[in-house]
């Protein structure tokens, strides 16, 4: 008989595979599971080539995945100085005084909207500290920006303007731009003028991201942008991708039907641990920026529009994407953004079960959480993002959607509960990339959503696992420990399912198996 490639002894497996819900040993041959059992199953898969590692009695699960990642696209996010730990003005003030400059300019990234302390954000708040240079502060929802007077200088940006998608120049009264700018097509007027890191500077960035996601033990991340196809290309010739990305490329607003059919003709392009696979859509902004679209206005009355100005446009290309067995995830934050993807998938009638998703979903009323069980929707949830909510209603995100629907947050459990396939991710750079905080956050969600209950231990690792496979429609080849799927393995020093959530951010990940290939050994 064949020999194995690796051999994976001594662990309590835990394979999330119905027909042998636990072993101790599995065999790996070409990328793929060969045997799972005890050590009498494996051991005719050893031989003279084969590397055997005993674990000891670690914990060995499928590969975590990440099911809403930016680990391309966020290398340009992620730019500048770290602004995630300021927590007030004074502290961003101070931040922006002592930041490096790149080019004469000052870039940032990961700003808490809760930082400008209830004030809108505006340019002169900060200007005065960093002595006439060009600033371009990335909010940490990746859907707002903060840019001083001479970098709109720099963009060519002196008031409002009109886009196709639904974006803004923040102006006030006058006419003056007060720096925010709302959504992608608002940012990139900047983002287009302001230093940007090398192409080496980039590829050497990823490399090192995602080895440093292979050390929290993923293998895998579902990719919500198109990426760098060059650059990932290169990497993956030369290297093994230590994490599996599966992206899926933008559609937005005006596409018309040479942009879907190019849209349909990169599926499946792809090399070794990468591929492209589906198509992200936007019904919506965030609630902090007032662009979640909402059934009843915010707090602030924003929020009563979709990001795509005419609603039937998405749908319509949806449709064709999904006549063209195209499966689709869209961002959609707001009951009304949920509400109308359902109803576009609904129309779809039986064939659109199980090929389509909703990513975020962060307000949600009770009416709407059965219609994913019965419509195959998968939910896209991102724990971490709780963290940026206060459980007192103080923040930004609760104030702006009122105690009511702030009291909806996060509905992770009610959805699994209503049968719902839930899968969990980070949204890197919008919340670090660690999965066992992941895990460990599904379990105790914070801020707002702290008061309801979390997903049960085993309903979190089945987030990152089988129900991550099935919202990919990956769960024939992936998703559990079986022969045949691919060899994607985490072991954990502890039990992610049994373990308490504070020790499982901390527990030693002590081996990263990402298609057969050892990524990442702990110590």
């Amino acid at each position: 008989m064949p020999t194995a490639d690796l051999v994976l002894a001594g662990a309590k497996v835990r394979t999330l595979d119905p027909d042998r819900p636990y072993a101790t040993s599995v065999a790996v041959r070409d990328g793929l599971i060969a045997a799972v059992g005890d050590e009498t199953d494996v051991r005719d898969w050893c031989g003279p080539g084969t590397e055997v590692v005993q674990l000891d009695g670690a914990h060995l699960v499928p590969g975590l995945v990440d099911a809403h990642s930016h680990p391309v696209w966020g290398l340009d996010l992620a730019t500048g100085t770290d602004l995630s730990g300021v927590t007030d003005l004074a502290g961003l003030r101070a931040a922006l005084a002592d930041a490096a400059r790149t080019d004469g300019w000052v870039t940032g990234f990961g700003l808490d909207h809760n930082a400008f302390e209830g004030r809108p954000v505006d340019r002169e708040l900060i200007e005065d500290v960093l002595d006439g240079a060009p600033a371009f502060l990335r909010l940490y929802d990746g859907h707002s920006a903060l840019a001083t007077g001479p970098a709109l200088t720099a963009a060519g940006v002196h008031g409002p303007r009109d886009f196709a998608q639904r974006s803004e120049v923040v102006c006030d009264a006058s006419g003056r731009p007060t720096g925010h700018l709302v959504e992608h097509a608002a940012m990139a007027l900047v983002a287009e003028v302001a230093p940007r890191p090398s192409y080496a500077a980039r590829r050497a960035r990823l490399v090192e991201l995602l080895s440093a996601m292979a050390a929290t033990g993923l293998t895998g991340a579902h990719v919500m942008d198109a990426g760098d196809p060059e650059l990932i290309g290169s990497v993956a010739q030369e290297t093994v991708l230590p994490v599996r990305l599966r992206f899926a490329p933008w559609c937005m607003p005006g596409a018309d039907r040479t942009a879907l059919d190019e849209l349909v003709a990169v599926q499946g392009r792809g090399g070794r641990h990468w591929r492209t696979g589906g198509v992200k859509f936007f019904m919506d902004g965030t609630v902090e920026g007032g662009t979640a679209w909402l059934e009843h206005a915010d707090c602030h009355g924003q929020g009563t529009d979709a990001f795509w100005p005419d609603p039937e446009a998405y749908a319509a290309a949806v449709r064709r994407l999904h006549a063209a067995h195209v499966r689709t995830a869209t961002h959609a934050i707001g009951d009304a953004a949920v509400r109308h993807v359902l109803d576009v998938v609904e129309a779809l009638g039986p064939g659109g079960r199980g090929a389509h998703r909703i990513e975020h979903i962060e307000t949600v009323p009770d009416e709407l959480l059965p219609r994913f069980a019965r419509l195959g929707v998968a939910a896209s949830m991102q724990p971490p993002h709780t963290a940026y909510t206060r459980a007192d209603g103080t923040d930004e995100w609760s104030r702006r959607l009122g105690a009511g629907r702030a009291g909806r947050a996060w509905r992770l459990r009610d959805l699994r509960d209503a049968g719902a396939v839930v899968a969990l991710g980070s949204d890197w750079p919008i919340a670090h990339y660690d999965a066992r905080a992941v895990l460990a956050t599904a379990r105790t969600p914070r801020g707002a959503a702290s008061a309801r209950a979390g997903l049960t231990g085993l309903q979190a690792l089945e987030g990152c696992t089988s129900h991550a496979a099935l919202a990919a429609g990956e769960s024939d080849t992936a998703g559990r420990i079986a022969p045949g799927l691919r060899a994607d393995l985490t072991a954990l020093g502890l039990d992610p399912v049994t373990a308490p959530p504070d020790e499982l951010t901390e527990a030693p990940v002590r081996l990263t198996v990402t298609g057969g290939h050892v990524v990442y050994r702990g110590t």
